[in-house]
């Protein structure tokens, strides 16, 4: 599907028309309507793929999606979401949204010592648009609800006023359109070595290639309902890894790592005799199955017979080794009979490269045949419905090569053993697969969070929850026997629904490993032990108990904290107590997709050690569609985010907290005004005794959002404590000095610049890091700072490495306040 519809929002008696499209060989000709999934009257369709809806009337809302169909099969479109408004009923309200954000903690807003405060937001919902506006079919960017009017309020924080934009007022304008992209690094799945300057290819288009580290950015094309990425390796060391990609439709960068499986080492085979290759009979285990190639079976591309030597590799990827799920190709996935994508659960795949032994031409082959051993198939109803499959590299979907029925006869030597047998021709498709359609689904429901209080308003948007599909060992259900699929979900506003295999009979009979990253930062599961706690797991008994919840150093605390393996129990929809999440039948994605932050769920959080941010305009680093143009942004340009930070020394008996405060330098709308703060709490060096490292974000200077004016952020740089400064870097003060104004530098407990307009590097102190992603800008920038140089990533403090300023602390006498401490009681006085 090339053109799915779109989300519509129409007054009743206007018209409305919904396009979709497929391609395919032979080009499918026959579409086909749906309207909240029950196919409509052929008189009320337009011929081809247009869905022509006149003179709407209410009962006419609702989802509408299309089918397309061929001799080749059939394929569905995503749902489309149309809205019919009443006579005078407004889309889009112009009273704000509650949002609330955190202010500093010398601001408490209430008796209760709250610190949240409500900001407003516009919900990016489509708005009606006239009957005459473009069908839909092309580049209509459509009206979106969002911020029409903010204004400035005052808040009282410790004797002073801390400034802060909210929305005043919503109305209709034109859809943001921000970038999408997908971002990250491919290697390989056994050494870590790097894929340098691999093809990339989208479908069958070659988009560009990876960086010398393995490095890639793919920009998502409008429209892509489903991104499918294969990387090539020009050397021919790798098995070509296709990926079908997550990806956030909001805008921003999502981070993969990609593995690459190694392919097997060839081997010499005679074209003119039979051969059989074992697959998957690493680790002294017996193989899955073999592949029998009979005498001749050899091509060349034109049909002639190749008797010649034959250079033969075969890569298996063996689910019964939990290392190859990560370099596994596609999401195991299939179109059934009526254009679903629905999952299958794989007992193997394996690639094949046949070359003749000089030359080293491709070959293809006549029919060959595969054999698989019943005894490796561990669910004894899946040995009706196992069959052979061929992944598409364009589409990322796999496509039914036969069905694997019991041999007949026996095999001399290996009379104990059973087996499947299948046949196929191997011609351009070098990827196939023995799977079986599984039909027992449902949707687990994980949210991520900023920190360990796992508020409902500090949830983290655009981080990639993986979940990997177990079978465990009869009678050892936490003792898992191979994994069968995987999936891979972005987190949204509301937390992410991933697909598994379930079981309403037996509880352990699927089991579920799922892990959380954000830019490459893998992040924390909730505790298991040495108690579970169901309020910090989100998730009620007597249903976390069925579902056996373990993180992974549950039973060896030196493991790493960053995954949960759970029993995936079919909710009983006469049980209570399993009716509200975190499992939900296959049916139930809406429920799962809307279902209140009090409902059931699996967490994670980011280990975040006392790190805040404030922006004096509210800005949702997740969700880009938050951006507002104004003068007193962080962020002045939504396509593009600078991340700015200062490395800080201090030699002192603890941990201090840092603060930079960033206020208008140079410019004349903003000089002296705030926009924003940024507090983190110094590391400790290991190697260094009595000296820690801060990383401290600050405003970079440069442009403003008109793009008319530079500004030199004035930063001021604060360490909390009996602190005084006892050094400056060398060539950042000459830098200074070169490029006047020079700001006040007076008191010795702060450090004050006027930010650089060049990206210095960590000779200054300075990094600075661009990205389309404002979150892996930082991340990737923190990285260099904790390492001190400018290409290198740590997360281990080096503290005298790549220092810009450096303080001396010490235990303050009692009763005595810091500079720190008299900025939030009398900023005006300090």
């Amino acid at each position: 599907m090339v053109l799915h519809p779109k989300a519509k929002v129409r007054v009743a008696g206007q018209d409305v028309t919904f396009c979709c499209k497929a391609s395919g060989t032979p080009v499918p000709k026959k579409y086909y309507w749906y309207h909240n999934g029950t196919l409509l009257e052929r008189k009320a369709q337009q011929p081809g793929s247009r869905l022509a809806l006149r003179a709407l009337a209410p009962e006419q809302a609702g989802t509408y999606h299309c089918k397309a169909s061929s001799e080749a099969g059939a394929i569905r479109s995503a749902p489309a979401q149309l809205t019919v408004l009443a006579q005078g009923q407004q889309s889009c309200r112009s009273e704000p949204e509650p949002s609330l954000v955190e202010l500093p903690s010398e601001c408490p807003q209430d008796a209760t010592g709250s610190r949240y405060y409500n900001v407003g937001r516009c919900p990016p919902s489509p708005c009606t648009s006239s009957s005459a506006a473009p069908s839909g079919c092309g580049e209509d960017t459509g009206h979106c609800c969002g911020v029409r009017r903010m204004e400035l309020r005052e808040i009282p924080c410790a004797s002073s006023l801390l400034p802060v934009k909210v929305v005043a007022e919503c109305g209709c304008g034109p859809c943001a359109q921000p970038r999408v992209l997908v971002q990250g690094r491919v290697t390989a799945a056994d050494t870590g070595e790097p894929l340098r300057f691999g093809h990339i290819f989208l479908g069958g288009r070659k988009v560009g290639f990876t960086g010398y580290k393995g490095s890639f950015t793919i920009e998502v094309p409008p429209d892509t309902q489903r991104l499918v990425a294969r990387f090539v390796d020009q050397q021919q060391r790798f098995v070509d890894a296709i990926r079908v990609l997550p990806f956030d439709r909001r805008g921003g960068s999502v981070y993969q790592e990609v593995k690459m499986l190694r392919k097997k080492e060839p081997v010499d085979l005679d074209g003119n005799r039979s051969n059989a290759i074992p697959l998957g009979e690493e680790s002294g285990r017996e193989p899955m199955g073999e592949l029998i190639l009979p005498a001749g079976a050899f091509l060349r591309p034109s049909g002639e017979v190749f008797n010649g030597t034959v250079r033969a590799s075969v890569t298996f990827v063996d689910p019964r080794d939990m290392a190859t799920a990560s370099a596994a190709s596609s999401d195991l996935s299939f179109a059934n009979a009526e254009g679903e994508i629905v999952p299958l659960r794989t007992y193997g795949m394996f690639s094949v490269d046949f070359r003749e032994g000089e030359s080293g031409a491709a070959l293809q082959t006549g029919p060959v045949q595969v054999r698989m051993d019943t005894g490796q198939v561990w669910m004894p109803e899946h040995l009706q419905k196992m069959k052979l499959w061929s992944l598409n590299p364009e589409t990322g979907l796999w496509e039914e090569e036969g069905m694997l029925r019991p041999a007949e006869g026996s095999r001399g030597k290996r009379e104990e053993r059973t087996f499947l047998v299948g046949n196929l021709e191997i011609r351009e498709r070098r990827l196939f697969n023995l799977d079986v359609p599984e039909d027992r689904r449902c949707f687990v429901k994980v949210r991520a969070y900023s920190n360990e209080k796992f508020n409902p308003y500090e949830q983290l948007e655009g981080v990639v929850i993986s979940l990997i599909n177990l079978e465990p060992q009869p009678g050892y259900p936490t003792n898992p026997r191979a994994w069968g699929r995987f999936d891979s979900v972005v987190t949204g506003p509301n937390g992410a629904c991933l697909p598994a295999f379930c079981d309403g009979q037996r509880p352990d009979a699927y089991s579920a490993y799922v892990t959380a990253t954000l830019g490459g930062e893998e992040l924390e599961a909730v505790a298991s032990s040495p108690k579970l706690n169901p309020s910090a797991i989100g998730v009620s008994q007597p249903y976390l108990g069925k579902l056996g919840y373990r993180r992974s150093d549950h039973d060896d605390p030196n493991l790493k904290k960053t995954a949960f393996q759970i029993n995936v129990a079919k909710p009983d929809p006469n049980n209570v107590d399993e009716t509200n999440g975190p499992i939900y039948s296959y049916r139930s994605l809406e429920e799962c997709e809307s279902a209140p932050a009090s409902a059931n769920h699996l967490r994670f959080y980011r280990v975040e050690v006392d790190k805040y941010e404030y922006n004096v305009v509210p800005f949702k680093e997740s969700d880009l569609t938050t951006w507002t143009g104004d003068y007193l942004s962080w962020w002045p340009n939504p396509q593009e985010f600078r991340a700015c930070f200062i490395k800080v020394q201090i030699e002192g008996p603890q941990e201090y907290m840092v603060r930079s405060r960033n206020a208008g330098g140079s410019h004349p709308r903003t000089r002296g005004q705030l926009y924003g703060l940024r507090d983190a709490r110094s590391v400790r060096d290991m190697q260094l005794d009595g000296t820690s490292g801060a990383c401290v974000e600050f405003k970079c200077g440069g442009m403003l959002f008109d793009q008319s004016l530079v500004d030199r952020t004035l930063v001021s740089i604060i360490p909390q404590g009996s602190c005084r400064r006892t050094a400056i870097n060398a060539l950042l003060r000459d830098y200074l000095s070169r490029h006047p104004p020079l700001a006040d530098n007076n008191h010795t407990g702060a450090f004050t610049m006027l930010a650089p307009l060049d990206p210095l590097g960590h000779n200054y102190g300075i990094y600075t890091v661009t990205d389309q992603n404002p979150r892996l800008a930082k991340e990737i920038a923190i990285g260099r700072c904790f390492d001190g140089t400018s290409d290198g990533f740590s997360r281990e403090m080096r503290a005298g490495a790549g220092t810009a300023v450096t303080f001396a602390c010490q235990e303050r006498p009692p009763g005595r306040e810091s500079f720190f401490q008299r900025l939030l009681t009398a900023p005006a006085e300090a």
